[in-house]
C-alpha cells in the first residue's frame, strides 16, 4: 500500500477503504508519511469530501492512534459534553454539577483556551488552588463519590488529531464537516463514556456559521457516535451573540454560580435546562417525556443541590469554593452608546478578540491568561438603547497595553439601527 496511491484516490473523488485510511493515518503518527503527503490527503479531503462510513473510519483510526480512557471503575450512567466552541460558554461548569445532582456521573476531561474562546480548564483554574491536573485513580474516586470532576486532557489522547489539526490549521483545511466531526468525536469516543450530548453552536461568534452546515456537523457526529456504541444527542444553539453576560475566565466562573443558583441569565439557564434534559433521556433510553426531563432539572436547580454538587467538586479538586475571593479585576470601564435605537446584533467574534485583548484569552499556547479581567453586556440583541446608556462594563488590568484598542473593537462590536431586531432563538434544533 502506498501513500500516493491512497492520495490519488481521494483527489479523483473514489471511496477509501477503511484500511487505507488506517494505513495512512497510522504512517503519519509514526513519521514515515511526511507533512507534505498528509497536507495533499487533508486537502483532497477537504475538496471532494467523505462518505459516513470513510469519516467513521477516519475517526476510529483517529482515536485508536493513542491510549484510550476505560471509566468501567465508576458506577452509574457516564457522559460527556462536547460544545464546539463559543464565546461566553461557560456551560460545562453549570451543566457538570447539574447532572451529577440528578444521579448521572460526569468525567470530563477539557481543554484550554486558544483564540476568541475560552477554555473550560482556564475558568476553572482562576478559582484558587483549584487543579485540573488529577491522578486517574483521584479522578474516578471523585466522580464515584461526587458524580463530576472536571480534569484536563492527557497528552497521549488521539496524538493522530494534535498532528493533522496542526497541518490543518496552516493549510486551510479546518473547514471540512467530515475533518471537523472526526476531530472531535476521535476525542470524545476515546474517552469510554456511555452517552454524548453535544452542543453545536451556530452563527458569527461560532465555527459554523450557518444553521445548514450546523446541521450536517451534528447529523455525522451523532452518526459517528451511534456506530461505535455510544448514545449521542446534538442541541444546535445559537452564537450569534455571546452566551450570557459575563466573558472572561473569573467572571464566568462567578456567573456560572449564579447560575446554579437560579440567579443566572435566562439564555444561559435555558441552554443548560436543554442539554441537561437531554442527557436525562439518553440515560433514561428515553423512558421519560421532555417534560418530565425538564421537571427533574429544574428540581435540582431550585433545590440548591446542584450548586452543592459544585462546591464538594471545587472542594475534591482542591479549590476555594468562596467565590467572594475570586481573583475580579477592581478597574472597571464603562462602555456607553454613542446613538439611541435598539441592538440590531452584536459582532460574537470580535467581542472575543476584545476579551482576548485585554488578557483573557491567548493569542498563541505560550502566552498566559489574566484570570481578573474580561466585560459584562448589559445589553443584548433587541434592547432599547438611548445614546450614553451603558452597554458594557469592561474589567481591566490598568497595566496592559492591550486595553484601549480592546475596548474600540468592543465598541465596534455592538450595532445599533432605528428599528426593532426580534432576537433569534436560543435552541434552534436537536439532532438525536
Amino acid at each position: 500500500m502506498r501513500t500516493y496511491d491512497i492520495i490519488k484516490k481521494k483527489r479523483d473523488g473514489e471511496k477509501l477503504s477503511q484500511s487505507e485510511i488506517q494505513f495512512i493515518v497510522d504512517a503519519y503518527v509514526k513519521g514515515s508519511v511526511p507533512d507534505y503527503q498528509m497536507s495533499a490527503f487533508l486537502m483532497a479531503i477537504f475538496l471532494k469530501g467523505m462518505a459516513d462510513d470513510e469519516t467513521f473510519h477516519l475517526t476510529t483510526a483517529m482515536l485508536e492512534s493513542g491510549e484510550q480512557i476505560s471509566l468501567s471503575e465508576i458506577s452509574g450512567f457516564t457522559i460527556d459534553k462536547h460544545s464546539t466552541g463559543g464565546v461566553g460558554d461557560k456551560t460545562s461548569l453549570v451543566l457538570g454539577p447539574v447532572l451529577a445532582a440528578l444521579g448521572l456521573k460526569v468525567a470530563k476531561l477539557s481543554g484550554r483556551g486558544l483564540g476568541h474562546t475560552g477554555g473550560t480548564i482556564d475558568k476553572l483554574e482562576s478559582i484558587s488552588g483549584f487543579s485540573c491536573d488529577v491522578p486517574a485513580d483521584k479522578f474516578i474516586a471523585i466522580v464515584n463519590k461526587i458524580g463530576v470532576a472536571i480534569a484536563g486532557q492527557t497528552a497521549n489522547l488521539v496524538p493522530a488529531d494534535k498532528k493533522m489539526y496542526a497541518l490543518r490549521d496552516v493549510t486551510a483545511t479546518v473547514d471540512s464537516i467530515p475533518l471537523i466531526a472526526a476531530s472531535i468525536m476521535s476525542k470524545k469516543l476515546a474517552i469510554h463514556n456511555k452517552g454524548v450530548v453535544l452542543d453545536v453552536k451556530v452563527g458569527s461568534g461560532a465555527f459554523m456559521k450557518s444553521l445548514q452546515d450546523a446541521r450536517e456537523l451534528a447529523r455525522l457526529m451523532v452518526s459517528i457516535g451511534r456506530q461505535a456504541g455510544r448514545k449521542v444527542t446534538a442541541v444546535l444553539s445559537n452564537m450569534d451573540e455571546p452566551l450570557g453576560e459575563m466573558i472572561g475566565n473569573s467572571l464566568e466562573v462567578l456567573e456560572a454560580a449564579d447560575t446554579l443558583q437560579g440567579k443566572g441569565p435566562s439564555d444561559l439557564a435555558e441552554l443548560v435546562k436543554v442539554l441537561a434534559s437531554e442527557s436525562l433521556l439518553l440515560s433514561t433510553n428515553r423512558t421519560i417525556t421532555q417534560a418530565e426531563a425538564s421537571k427533574k432539572v429544574e428540581e435540582v436547580i431550585s433545590s440548591g443541590k446542584a450548586f452543592q454538587k459544585f462546591i464538594e467538586m471545587v472542594k475534591a479538586q482542591g479549590g476555594d469554593p468562596a467565590m467572594e475571593k475570586l481573583p475580579i479585576s477592581k478597574e472597571i470601564k464603562p462602555l456607553v452608546s454613542e446613538k439611541s435605537g435598539y441592538v440590531s446584533s452584536i459582532d460574537c467574534e470580535e467581542v472575543g478578540l476584545s476579551a482576548m485583548m485585554l488578557g483573557a484569552g491567548r493569542e498563541t499556547k505560550e502566552a498566559k491568561i489574566d484570570f481578573t479581567v474580561g466585560m459584562k453586556l448589559c445589553k443584548h440583541v433587541g434592547d432599547k438603547v438611548e445614546k450614553g446608556d451603558k452597554i458594557a462594563d469592561i474589567y481591566v488590568n490598568p497595566n496592559h497595553p492591550g486595553n484601549e484598542k480592546a475596548i474600540e473593537r468592543l465598541a465596534k462590536a455592538f450595532h445599533i439601527k432605528a428599528e426593532f431586531v426580534q432576537p433569534q432563538k436560543l435552541v434552534l434544533d436537536i439532532v438525536s
